[in-house]
């Protein structure tokens, strides 16, 4: 197995700075605009933009979670039994302005099922997508992010993984190659 470092420490720090800087300049105070992490990896980035935009003087952010594992179209093709994971939204999304935040775009699908999930909670006035990893041409869906860290060429049999310092010890994005 080959692990290559795309994005050490420093360099996400950077890509985050320009993320919060760049939704502080689409949606201002966000006083009718909300961050919602789809589960489970896009919590840990939403988390950690919260927080930039709240060091960048954004303090009426509302930040929830939302899980997709029943709303994904393959959810019923796992082999084991699959655990859902917690949804947090304790705000109205009714005519709101809607940041869903996921770590890696690969196929789409978790972001069709996010968009079928949140309908339970509202109808939004606009949803936007925000990523770290943006693996261009993997799509099996016609979706695109309006905020992308960085894009990346990935062949199918190679892993991009995002780590937290929170959780792993240290802030990188690596791309795993299985050796044959």
């Amino acid at each position: 197995m080959e692990r290559k470092i795309l994005m050490d420490h420093a360099l996400m720090q950077i890509t985050l700075q320009r993320l919060c800087r760049q939704l502080i300049e689409n949606h201002n105070d966000f006083s009718e605009s909300v961050l919602i992490g789809l589960q489970p990896r896009g919590t840990a980035l939403a988390r950690r933009i919260h927080q930039l935009l709240e060091a960048n003087g954004v303090h009426a952010c509302q930040l929830g979670s939302l899980d997709i594992t029943f709303f994904r179209d393959d959810f019923r093709m796992h082999q084991k039994p699959l655990r859902a994971n917690q949804t947090k939204i304790d705000f109205l999304v009714e005519d709101q302005r809607v940041v869903f935040i996921d770590d890696v775009l690969y196929t789409g699908r978790s972001v069709r099922a996010a968009l079928d999930a949140i309908q339970s909670f509202g109808r939004p006035k606009e949803i936007e997508l925000l990523v770290l990893i943006d693996r261009r041409f993997s799509r099996q869906l016609p979706i695109q992010a309006d905020y992308i860290g960085r894009s990346v060429d990935a062949i199918a049999s190679e892993r991009v993984l995002v780590e937290w310092k929170e959780e792993s010890g240290s802030d990188q994005v690596i791309i795993v190659r299985h050796s044959s």
